[in-house]
Parts: C-alpha cells; structure tokens; sequence
C-alpha cells in the first residue's frame, strides 16, 4: 500500500471519517473552528444523525475534535491530535511536503533509537538477539529494495522489544507505518542495499556484544547517513536537522 494515496473507504461512515479527517489535517478547518452543524453535514452526506455522530465519536478518539454541547464538534489544537493513529499519520504524510515529513520523524528517530539502542545492548536475552540476527539475516537475503523493507522494519522493532521497556516498544510499534514510509524514500537510493547491510550490521553486531556505547553510536551514524540518503534524494534544504540536533 502506498501510504501518501490512501484510496477511498468503502462504507459511508468510513468515508466521513476521512474525508472530514483530512480538511483537518489540510487546516481547511483550524483548531478552535467548529465542524459544520450536524444537519448540514448529514444532508452533505446524505446520512442519518447517528452515523454521523458514529464517525464524529471516531474524529474525537483520534483526538482532532472535542464534542462540547450545545456546540457541536470543535477542531483540537494540533498539538492534542493523536499523530502516530494511523489514519492521522496516512493523512499527515499524503498532505505534507516529503522532506518536511521525513525530518520531523528523523528527529523523533534520532532522539528515541540510539537510546533504545544502547539499552537493547544490556537488556537483551539471548532470544531477543537472535531475533534481531534472524531480521538482520532476512535484509540480507532481500534481493530487491521492496523485499527489503519488511525484515528492515522488523530489525528495528525487534530492537525495540530487546529493551523490555513496555513503553519503548509501544513506541516502536505505533512509529511501524512512519518508518516504512521513511525506508521507502531511503530506498530510492540507488546504492540503499548496499549502504543499509552494513550500517544495520554495526547495530547488531554491538547489541550482540552487549556494547551499549557502541551501540548506540552504531545507530546514530545509521540515521545520519539515512538523513544523508534522502538529501541526495529530496535535496538538503528540506532536511537540515531541527533544534539542537542541528549544533
């Protein structure tokens, strides 16, 4: 599936949800606006109160409106919207620029993976390294940039789950769709089998030795030159790091 051309949902009340979750998201409605009231929005549609409330209610699990009453459905701050949802984040990456995406998620990248990294290195059992090994064996064997992204994506959780920390895997998990997205524009590069074996490599083989120093540096030179993959891709004006990653 490509995630930036999300096709069209089948049910009515999964079409609402998406096509009033992407004007939000677009900011053809701005935090603090109201939705349209719910008769006018009901004959838009063509659909009764309770499924529109239905798609409302899942607008308001996804944290991009509150329902107040007498008021109807009002936009939440951007900053209250669940972004790593994975209608959220579909609709984020189809309407954003890919360099404006691809850098704020290498900044997330680059403050969570090196630590979890490095805590893999000491927390890891013996099950959780061969399983990060058998990923790393199974990117290996990829022949094509396409077969590579599953066992890439796997490598990456597995050193999530390593760590132990309920909470970093959580992460790990939800972050899946936003890093496939990030592999797919890395492997674009024409060299990216070539370049990825032996950066991943780096990590495992530190994790295994149970170096955390090395291991966490493994993993930020992995997201360096993936930053530097997608400036030869993108070009680097999109991608210079933000905030202090930047000093």
């Amino acid at each position: 599936m490509d995630y930036r051309t999300p096709g069209k949902r089948k049910s009515l009340h999964a079409r609402i949800v998406q096509e009033l979750g992407m004007q939000i998201v677009s900011g053809a409605f701005v935090p603090g606006q109201r939705l349209p009231a719910e008769p006018t929005l009901c004959e838009s549609y063509g659909v009764s109160r309770p499924v529109l409330r239905e798609a409302t209610r899942v607008l308001v699990a996804k944290g991009l409106v509150v329902s107040k009453p007498r008021v109807g459905s009002v936009v939440r701050a951007r900053d209250e919207w669940h972004m790593l949802d994975p209608d959220v984040l579909v609709w984020t990456v189809k309407l954003l620029p890919e360099g404006a995406f691809f850098r704020s998620l290498l900044t997330v990248r680059q403050i969570i993976e090196p630590a979890a990294a490095a805590l893999a290195a000491i927390s890891a059992t013996d099950e959780d390294i061969a399983r990060i090994g058998a990923a790393y064996a199974r990117m290996e064997d990829a022949k094509t940039a396409d077969a590579l992204l599953e066992p890439d994506l796997a490598f990456h959780r597995a050193i999530m789950t390593a760590t132990h920390n309920d909470m970093l895997a959580y992460i790990g998990n939800m972050l899946s769709l936003a890093l496939s997205e990030s592999i797919r524009l890395t492997s674009r590069h024409p060299n990216t089998h070539a370049l990825s074996l032996p950066r991943h490599k780096a990590i495992f083989t530190a994790i295994s030795h149970r170096d955390a120093l090395a291991a966490r540096q493994a993993s930020v030179v992995q997201l360096d030159n993936a930053r530097a993959d997608a400036n030869s891709i993108l070009g680097g004006a999109a991608l210079e790091p933000e905030g202090p990653l930047s000093q």
